[in-house]
């Protein structure tokens, strides 16, 4: 589908509101003088407080280093495909596409940026990137700076992230932009009154991937014709879970043959209900907690709340660690090989502060269990309404789920199909994305 806005025009246009296509209006101007004057109140605020956090410290001073290190890394003779990612899931959206590109387009530099250092302290030395480096701040200097060093001849962003400096910049020099992956409800800013500078950002994309029709008609009723449903990358990602090698020779030996709950991305919230249940019940279950914070004090006094026979990964060895009726992960990146040992899974995140990634442990066809707050994660809302994916209230309802799918092995087998299948039946949305890249490369 051709895009609405033309990389070859020299009058640049923008969306109006109910669909109504105009000139940049003059209301809007004052809304990107106060954007801009916020973005640059924040940075001097959260290079203040870098002081007092260290993960705002990340944050800042990350960003110091980032032009260094694109001026050491891309020349002016190199090719660069650029995604940007907020964070880790993102990122994780992303990585089919970039897999792809970095394939199919050997002499290609790939260029990954992150928001959040909860991305990219985790994944800056990934193999699946020539180059990763925080975002600058979305001020208009560095937007010209950062597009003056990288020269993208295509411009990736996943979901959510628009960032309308650094657009309206992309959108000056011709380059092609993708928004992957993205999901539109009406009550976000882009579909309000008061939107305008908002609507105008993502009238930069050359193309927009949706995941589901809703999103495409919301975009639709501002007279952005140019997106196409294809789904959730995630799905292609989860899927390559399968194929690869997610041997644990000491989670092995802790599950030995006994049925095996794993609780991935847990939070104190989600751990009091867990707790709960491990030590009231009876049930021949073995345990597998991995918080999403690894912290000593939090892991001590997780550990220290079981009255089960329980042991750290980090002190666990072959010879014992099948005699622990609990093992809690205290380490990162290796939730979704564990997650091919569980028979049940929990993922927390949906009594407190947002659902996490219910895609890799629901790929390998077992019951997932979540708590009552997953609205806005598409994946959740289809799963729970096809009873794949369980949510509950409290401990009540958890301990009475989980007893039932202990004891009614035909239940549990069901509940787990409802997840693959549905897996299975809506992956492959990177190869209609790669498509599209492949006519403009």
């Amino acid at each position: 589908m051709e895009s609405l806005i033309s990389h070859k025009n020299t009058k640049r246009t923008s969306i109006g509101f109910h669909g109504k296509k105009c000139i940049l209006a003059p209301k809007d101007f004052p809304l990107a003088i106060i954007y801009n004057l916020l973005v640059h109140i924040a940075w001097f605020s959260l290079r203040l407080l870098a002081k007092l956090s260290p993960k705002l410290k990340l944050f800042v001073e990350g960003r110091k280093q980032t032009f260094a290190i694109l001026e050491k890394s891309i020349s002016q003779d190199d090719k660069v495909i650029w995604m940007h990612a907020a964070s880790l899931g993102e990122f994780e959206q992303g990585l089919p596409i970039i897999e792809k590109s970095k394939s199919e387009f050997p002499d290609f530099k790939i260029l990954v940026t992150f928001f959040s250092p909860s991305g990219y302290e985790i994944k800056k030395n990934t193999s699946a990137a020539d180059v990763v480096v925080y975002l600058p701040m979305d001020t208009k200097a560095n937007a010209k700076r950062f597009l003056e060093t990288v020269r993208p001849a295509l411009v990736l962003f996943v979901k959510y992230e628009i960032w309308p400096n650094y657009l309206k910049e992309i959108e000056s020099r011709n380059i092609p932009t993708l928004l992957l992956s993205a999901i539109f409800r009406k009550e976000q800013l882009y579909f309000k009154w008061y939107g305008g500078l908002m609507r105008n950002a993502l009238a930069a994309f050359s193309h927009i991937f949706v995941q589901n029709k809703e999103s495409q008609e919301l975009l639709a009723s501002i007279n952005m014709n140019n997106s196409v449903v294809s789904g959730d990358t995630r799905l292609d990602r989860v899927t390559k879970i399968l194929e690869r090698d997610n041997n644990l020779p000491l989670v092995r030996a802790f599950k030995e043959d006994a049925l095996c709950l794993v609780a991935g991305s847990t939070w104190p919230d989600d751990e009091a209900h867990l707790v709960h249940f491990i030590n009231t019940s009876s049930k021949s279950l073995k345990f597998i907690l991995a918080p999403h914070k690894i912290e000593k004090a939090q892991i001590i006094a997780l550990s220290a709340s079981i009255n089960k026979n329980t042991v750290l990964f980090s002190e666990a060895d072959l010879d014992t660690i099948g005699t622990f009726e609990v093992l809690i992960i205290d380490n990162i990146g290796m939730l979704t090989k564990v997650y091919s040992y569980a028979d049940i899974a929990y993922v927390g995140g949906a009594f407190s502060t947002g659902l996490h990634n219910t895609l890799e442990p629901a790929v390998f066809g077992i019951p997932v269990i979540i708590g009552p707050n997953y609205q806005g994660f598409k994946e959740a809302e289809d799963l729970v309404g096809l009873k794949g994916i369980l949510s509950v209230q409290n401990k009540k309802e958890l301990s009475t789920l989980l007893n039932a799918l202990v004891e009614q092995p035909e239940l549990l087998q069901k509940t787990g199909a409802i997840n693959a299948t549905y897996i299975a039946k809506n992956k492959g949305a990177s190869i209609q994305i790669m498509e599209h890249i492949r006519t403009l490369l």
